[in-house]
């Protein structure tokens, strides 16, 4: 038993929000309330772990439903166990990992693989799986058998779908399973250079660049195709103020449609690009600050209504090979909370409601997951976390490095983290009732 004492409850299911205690009992939530240990008989206070959370915020545990922890294939980058640490660092307790992998998540062997390895980690680690075979947007995975075998959703994440005639039939197939398709939209017809945006930072680097119409013409297609077959599509870290716009009024016109924001692209723009190099050199690429303000609006009205962090480890010697032949993307699940609450609640576009509600009941609820929520009987995944504590991260968890912020002073901290009833962070700072 674990109770957690004097935190401010966020439950963005119910829109609980108040200073309250959590008693939890195995893997699920007993009681939320005032004063449970008054509640507790001699036995139980006996057994019960005690977390005094005076001034910090309980929440669901978040949910991550874009991340590559490069587990099988890439394991020098990372693994399934050490960016599962990392996501318990970030406060994360459910992870879904993409199916770029080496083989590729399309096939059930693949599959088992992973989610046995994640059982083993401590936290809930889900997979999708490929929507083509290998990945060459030629023939669909067998989706009904993968589901039966517990594939998460669908996306060949890293490439895009360039068939419209095959992307009509993954739609039609994730409807018929009930599971979401994400979309990776990057048309390689606008792109010379991928991972830099064309404008100021790829004049910087004498490159061709990514032309912003990359992704807005694939978002274009994809929306008017989600909303024809009524498939449950979301379009993947979204970059651009016409792609956002895109989504706002596709919204409007109904069907199942979600959009997700990375914390780097509602935080930093292509000056970055140019500042950092390789380190925020990214898949879409960082853009301009027209851009970074729509994705702020977008996640403020609710257009965008997912958070994810596109976790993408990478090596020190790959990032540190020249701007054309470095690997896109960085490291994102220990700093995805503090840039949330830095740059969205502290700067008044968010409230903290809304920004644990994007960051875990809303894309576990898209998954169908059994997480992102406080409820008595409900699964016994929290972060407790303090808004206002100011750290620095030195070194992260992750397998690798790659990363903006490192050595930059961020603003909220993970404090605990429990897992099915089991402390899984902080243990060492446990109160004494």
């Amino acid at each position: 038993m674990i109770l957690i004492r004097n935190g401010k409850v966020i439950d963005p299911k119910t829109g609980r929000s108040g200073l309250s205690d959590i008693l939890t009992d195995g893997k699920t939530i007993r009681k939320i309330g005032d004063q449970l240990w008054d509640s507790l008989g001699v036995q139980e206070r006996e057994k019960c772990q005690i977390v005094e959370a005076e001034g910090c915020v309980a929440a669901p545990g978040l949910v991550d439903v874009h991340v590559h922890f490069r587990d099988p294939g890439f394991t020098y980058k990372e693994d399934i166990d050490t960016g599962a640490q990392a996501a318990a660092f970030g406060g994360f307790t459910t992870v879904v990992l993409m199916a770029n992998t080496k083989p590729p998540v399309d096939n059930g062997e693949t599959l088992a693989f992973i989610l046995e390895k994640g059982r083993k980690t401590g936290i809930h680690v889900e997979s999708c799986c490929t929507v083509t075979i290998g990945m060459k947007g030629e023939t669909l995975v067998p989706m009904e058998e993968l589901v039966s075998l517990g594939a998460a959703g669908f996306t060949d994440d890293g490439v895009p779908l360039l068939d419209e005639e095959l992307v009509v039939r993954a739609m039609l197939a994730v409807k018929k399973v009930g599971k979401p398709i994400s979309f990776h939209e990057e048309n390689p017809a606008y792109i010379e250079n991928n991972g830099i945006h064309k404008g100021s930072a790829s004049e910087h680097y004498h490159i061709g660049g990514s032309a912003r119409m990359a992704e807005i013409s694939m978002v274009e297609r994809d929306l008017r195709l989600a909303l024809s077959t009524g498939a449950c599509i979301n379009i993947q870290h979204i970059s651009t103020k016409e792609a956002v716009e895109l989504v706002r009024k596709a919204k409007l016109e109904g069907g199942n449609i979600h959009a997700e924001a990375t914390p780097h692209h509602f935080t930093l723009t292509q000056d970055d690009a140019i500042r950092c190099g390789t380190l925020a050199k990214m898949n879409p690429p960082l853009r301009e600050e027209t851009d970074r303000l729509a994705i702020l609006e977008g996640l403020q009205d609710g257009t965008i209504d997912l958070i994810a962090t596109d976790h993408a480890p990478h090596s020190a010697e790959e990032k540190a090979k020249p701007i054309t032949e470095a690997p896109s993307g960085i490291i994102g699940l220990e700093t995805a909370l503090s840039l949330g609450i830095m740059e969205l609640v502290d700067k008044g576009y968010l409230t903290m409601e809304q920004l644990i509600a994007k960051m875990s009941w809303n894309p576990a609820k898209m998954y169908g997951l059994n997480a992102g929520y406080l409820a008595e009987g409900g699964p016994a995944d929290i972060v407790i976390f303090d808004p206002k504590e100011q750290w620095v991260p030195g070194r992260f968890q992750s397998k690798s490095q790659n990363s903006p912020f490192l050595g930059k002073t961020m603003t909220g901290r993970v404090k605990f983290v429990v897992c099915e009833g089991k402390m899984i962070l902080g243990e060492d700072l446990f109160a004494n009732a």
